[in-house]
């Protein structure tokens, strides 16, 4: 018997790690990657849920404050549509975060203390996917409209979280999206192995039904004035993500073979959802190579092995992470650990203390050049700064590389900044105005961080 503070826990169920179609089949297709859980499965993995005193699942880990222990319970006992009306209450997009969400609130688990954590993002997802299947997820359109109008720029996680509140709160609400379709890099920078682009189309109908609208391929601060929305509205949302991506500017850079990971995310997608005819670049027969160990290199590594690349490797300039929770990160912080992805479990080489020292080739990149580093730790045991390990160069064959290490910020120079007179933080974050009604959410105004954050951001300033 296990007791935490005032609730106790019995119980010989285990966590189920078997959450994914097998690797020979789904690195053939682009269909998702996780397999479907049975009501059963799901039944005995929410019962699990100890229903703590102090949930920090629900204070602590989820940014939307979801009601992660009375959904464990309403599933545990059946009652979907209970776990559906919980859920929908602070949730306004549970078929992505159940997707591609890290769980944070698995993270904060109390049971995670002395075992494994309860299974909450599957649960999340069943429940979602189950009010859809039984027509519970409805238009919610305001009952009164209050006379206002918001502009929000940006159809992505934290622009469509601003939109939907503020339209259930009666604000008429236009969101503004310069690409061709709804949904950021849910749609342009996710594959569709971890989510089905059907879906962002299945809820953007919803948010039309509650009359929000969307214009599309619209470049606000080019093709129309940010400063003119912002004076023919009573709101403006500023919700344009992070556009510059880190670049590594490093000799051999403008050698043909080199990309950045979205130019081949966003082509993939483009493709799939049948904006173009062909996905612009192949990794089929290739050595590639992805600089950059975080999701959007994962993400990399499971759309070339779909192509057919010949190799796949993985480098990262940072120390391996632990296998288990660093104690730099103790419970209930989200932990420094190792994490290993679907598309690493098919088929990659991982490598870290790899620093990239030159891009090798003649007009095509063949190869690169790296050196292996040392890292100093901080006393916390974080890795703080690294030195050169001597007589340790090599060259890594690729003939196809990918950077993708994560992105920079908001540039200064973008025309929407300059027309609407923002200010930006040292490292190029986006500043609201609440005297002019200009509000910045998700990751323009705080850095690149999760659709969950995103989400949240959207959600709060809708509120205030």
């Amino acid at each position: 018997m296990v007791w935490h503070g005032l609730c106790c826990f019995m119980s010989d169920m285990q966590r189920i790690h078997d959450i994914y179609r097998p690797a020979e089949e789904r690195k053939r297709d682009w269909r998702e990657v996780e397999r479907v859980f049975s009501d059963g499965e799901l039944r005995e993995q929410t019962s699990r849920c100890m229903n703590c005193g102090q949930p920090f699942c629900h204070v602590y880990g989820c940014p939307l404050g979801n009601f992660v222990p009375d959904q464990n319970r309403a599933v545990a006992q059946g009652d979907w549509r209970r776990a559906y009306d919980l859920l929908s209450a602070n949730s306004d997009f549970p078929e992505f975060t159940s997707r591609i969400c890290p769980a944070l609130c698995e993270a904060s688990c109390v049971h995670g203390l002395d075992e494994e954590a309860v299974m909450v993002r599957q649960s999340e997802k069943r429940i979602i996917e189950t009010a859809f299947e039984n027509g519970w997820v409805a238009p919610r359109p305001p009952k009164m409209e209050n006379g206002k109008s918001a502009a929000v720029i940006g159809a992505g996680p934290s622009g469509l979280s601003a939109a939907v509140t503020l339209r259930r709160r009666g604000w008429a609400v236009t969101v503004y999206e310069k690409r061709a379709n709804v949904g950021g890099l849910l749609r342009y920078g996710i594959p569709c192995f971890k989510l089905d682009k059907a879906l962002i189309d299945r809820r953007r109908a919803i948010l039309e039904a509650e009359g929000i609208r969307f214009v599309t391929g619209i470049e606000v601060g080019r093709d129309l004035s940010g400063e003119w929305l912002a004076k023919t509205n009573d709101a403006l949302v500023v919700a344009i993500g992070t556009p510059a991506a880190r670049d590594l500017k490093i000799p051999g850079r403008e050698l043909s073979g080199v990309y950045l990971a979205l130019e081949l995310l966003e082509g993939q997608n483009r493709f799939h959802t049948g904006e173009i005819d062909a996905a612009p670049l192949d990794a089929k027969g290739r050595d590639v190579l992805v600089i950059g160990g975080g999701d959007t290199g994962s993400d990399c590594v499971g759309t070339a092995i779909r192509h057919g690349a010949k190799s796949v490797t993985q480098i990262e300039i940072m120390p391996k992470p632990p296998e288990v929770r660093d104690v730099s990160t103790p419970w209930p912080l989200w932990p420094y650990q190792l994490r290993t992805s679907s598309s690493h479990k098919e088929g990659c080489e991982r490598r870290w203390n790899l620093n990239s020292l030159r891009f090798i080739g003649d007009h095509a990149v063949s190869g690169v050049e790296v050196e292996t580093v040392e890292w100093e730790f901080s006393p916390e045991g974080r890795p703080m700064k690294f030195r050169s390990v001597p007589d340790t160069k090599e060259v890594i064959k690729a003939d196809l590389v990918f950077l993708a290490m994560g992105f920079t910020g908001v540039p200064a120079e973008m025309p929407l900044v300059a027309q609407l007179g923002l200010k930006q933080t040292p490292r190029t974050a986006l500043v609201s105005d609440a005297s002019r009604n200009i509000f910045c959410v998700g990751d323009c105004a705080s850095g690149a961080s999760l659709v969950v954050r995103a989400l949240a951001s959207g959600k709060s300033i809708a509120l205030d």
